[in-house]
């Protein structure tokens, strides 16, 4: 009894959890995965070549933007290897620690791509509600720090996710409902009171992304108000036509989380299968629709991608 006590302190290997029903079609999955994970990393990365070539584009709007690119980059290469080796190779382990430094950059980076929609929201509602003040409001300092505030904001709220975690013994099992390391799903195989965890969980969702959709919202009636203020049925079409990508790719990221997180907290008599593609939609979403959506629906990046390519083409 004594040595088992002591096995509930050793660090466990986790094992992870592809779609339920489908792990005889598990190798054929990985290629639909793996485009996807070709999609949000090059889609993505031509936009912030785009955009860092470009020196029209060097605008707090794009400035945006490639940081929420960067942010997708990041995201996708934290969960690249587990996830290919997960569905290639039926590589099913991750160890303990591992998997924490997983879960930590998954969630750092998710809390780091909520702080820029709020960015991005705030940059819309300055340009749409005050124009003449734009470039005097979202300087580039101001830009460069609201951009170093949601890294600094997404670590130190993350940091002790992982911290709370190692405290625990591990003894109700080793197998996570997805192909990655999400907080909610580690802890609740843990023994002993969760109930620290839990409250700083909830506090974290609280203090991240609960006010950052909220002033979303703030920010979107607002200029949904000054929109309906303008007489011109032109020119309020042209307001509302800059906001669509941002309010698709808010309306992507935001849906998948709450619902992910009200599965983990009350779907205890859920299908997998929901918790799976929760999950996946989780993790590809917004990375893979990012490029593809800003790329065709914003004007200036189109042309500026066809500029780079036309001239690479005349190059070679």
């Amino acid at each position: 009894m004594e040595l088992t006590n002591k096995s509930w302190f050793q660090p466990p290997t986790f094992l992870l959890t592809g779609i339920p029903g489908l792990e005889f079609v598990q190798i054929w999955i990985s290629i639909p995965v793996g485009f996807m994970y070709l999609v949000a990393l090059l889609g993505n990365c031509t936009i912030l070549f785009v955009i860092k070539t470009t020196s029209i584009l060097h605008e707090p709007q794009y400035i945006f933007l490639s940081m929420l690119a960067a942010t997708y980059v990041g995201l996708s290469l934290s969960t690249l290897p587990t996830v290919l080796k997960f569905f290639l190779l039926n590589h099913r382990e991750i160890e303990f620690h591992s998997c924490l430094a997983q879960m930590f950059f998954i969630h750092t980076f998710s809390s780091m791509e909520s702080a820029i929609l709020l960015a991005m929201a705030f940059d819309r509602f300055v340009a749409i509600c005050d124009p003449l003040h734009y470039t005097v409001v979202l300087t580039p300092p101001r830009i460069i720090g609201i951009g170093l505030i949601a890294v600094f904001r997404g670590v130190l709220l993350m940091v002790p996710l992982p911290i709370l975690l190692k405290r625990l013994p591990f003894c109700k099992g080793v197998i996570l409902s997805h192909c990655y390391c999400y907080h909610p799903d580690v802890m609740k195989l843990a023994c002993g009171s969760v109930r620290v965890n839990i409250v700083y969980g909830l506090s974290l969702v609280l203090c991240s992304f609960a006010i950052d959709s909220i002033f979303i919202v703030i920010s979107y009636i607002l200029i949904l108000k000054t929109v309906l203020g303008v007489t011109s049925g032109d020119g309020q079409l042209k307001a509302l036509n800059t906001c669509v990508s941002h309010i698709f790719t808010v309306f992507i990221f935001y849906v998948p989380l709450i619902v992910l997180a009200l599965i983990h907290r009350f779907g205890t008599f859920t299908s997998p299968l929901l918790h799976v593609t929760m999950a996946n939609l989780f993790l590809f979403l917004t990375p893979v629709l990012n490029p593809l959506v800003y790329s065709l629906k914003t004007k200036q990046i189109r042309l500026a991608m066809h500029k780079i390519l036309k001239s690479k083409a005349n190059f070679m």
